[in-house]
């Protein structure tokens, strides 16, 4: 297992756990960069009985990857946002094949609206750390202000960096960085979002102020507000792309939200800590992680009720699926570990090391046409 290290942009060059020397660049290599102007190849089919034309996520519902990324070996990628570091995970063996340095305080890995680079979101290194996911291997890394989060417009135009600690979204050009537009947001602790079906607006919560935003994503402006209370955490878009649906850690369960009418039209009691949110691949199911009580809930997305808890224990955060379904690998935020659950049965099937703050877990690659971003939500 080798150990590398490619850190801050402030310096001429980075300092190396393994004695080998890298030099930063502000660039992301050409063959790495993604395209937003083209359309992806054809998908393989959505499941049977998911129609694209009601289910937002029926491209992703698919179990096989598209064809330009079956030469893509499948990893499991763990930003430890305590010691600034990534773990690489064999999905198969379930193995640890490889651990590196990136900036400080890696948040998430984000996968980008073309599929083609994984980006570490250094919160506090303010840079992200591209990977090549063929390679699994870590390039210089990009100057970014403050990535706690990173997401793609449905059209792939624009990047949106959430930039916590100062209130604002910033929409960047996807191949230069450049910032195209700062939106600020009025109440702190602005990071997680998605889109509505057809792009053209995004639900955030503010963690640390109880409220859900909406923001105009071609106007670039803010558009309203729903107060949920407590604190807000997770956003997804639910399969027929009516409601919103918003953990809360404060509430101990699940918000559901209309945009349209922007109001809370139902809450779903969960756990303690309820955390990160997962869309099982045949769009039934949405899972939970309730952090603080070490368990997951089912929501029968039909229904929208509780059908069951799992207990797994540890500490769940944020989650994805394999590509078959089977898997949910969760990452455990405060005990250093990845869980592997059987989504058939709830229990759990591994429990692998990982560093300190493992957190938003990316698994690719994935089924699906394009990444929205954050850890991986695919449409």
């Amino acid at each position: 297992m080798r150990c590398r290290s490619i850190l801050g942009l402030t310096v001429t060059a980075a300092l190396l756990l393994a004695g080998c020397m890298r030099t930063p660049t502000p660039q992301v290599p050409a063959t790495q960069r993604h395209t937003a102007v083209s359309r992806p190849e054809a998908q393989p089919a959505p499941a049977p009985g998911i129609n694209p034309a009601a289910n937002v996520y029926a491209y992703a519902s698919a179990t096989r990857v598209k064809s330009s990324l079956a030469d893509v070996p499948p990893r499991v990628y763990v930003p430890n946002s305590d010691a600034d570091t990534v773990d690489v995970i064999d999905p198969v063996t379930f193995k640890v094949l490889d651990h590196f340095a990136v900036g400080r305080q890696p948040h998430h890995i984000t996968p980008s609206w073309d599929l083609k680079v994984l980006y570490v979101n250094n919160t506090y290194g303010n840079s992200l750390t591209p990977i090549d996911p063929r390679s699994a291997e870590p390039q210089p890394p990009v100057p970014v202000t403050d990535p706690y989060n990173l997401y793609f417009t449905i059209d792939g135009a624009k990047a949106i960096v959430v930039a916590e600690r100062f209130r604002r979204l910033d929409f960047r050009d996807p191949h230069s960085w450049k910032l195209i537009k700062s939106v600020q947001i009025p109440w702190s602790g602005v990071d997680h979002l998605d889109f509505s079906a057809d792009g053209r607006y995004l639900m955030a919560s503010t963690e640390y102020s109880g409220h859900v935003v909406k923001v105009d994503t071609e106007t670039m402006t803010v558009s309203g507000t729903v107060l949920v209370g407590g604190l807000p955490v997770d956003v997804r878009l639910a399969p027929d792309g009516s409601v919103f649906y918003v953990t809360n850690q404060g509430r101990h369960g699940v918000s559901i939200i209309d945009p349209v009418a922007m109001k809370e039209v139902g809450f779903i009691a969960t756990g303690r800590g309820a955390h990160g949110l997962q869309v099982s691949r045949d769009t039934k199911w949405m899972y939970v992680s309730n952090r603080l009580e070490g368990t997951i809930s089912v929501i029968d997305l039909s229904t929208r009720q509780l059908h069951d808890t799992w207990t797994v224990g540890g500490s769940p955060d944020m989650f994805q699926l394999s590509p078959d379904g089977r898997q949910l690998w969760v990452s455990n935020r405060f005990h250093a570990s990845v869980s592997v659950i059987d989504t058939q049965t709830g229990q759990v099937i591994q429990r692998i090391p990982a560093g300190a703050g493992a957190h938003g877990i990316t698994y690719f690659p994935q089924p699906g046409r394009f990444s929205l971003g954050h850890n991986g939500v695919y449409r």
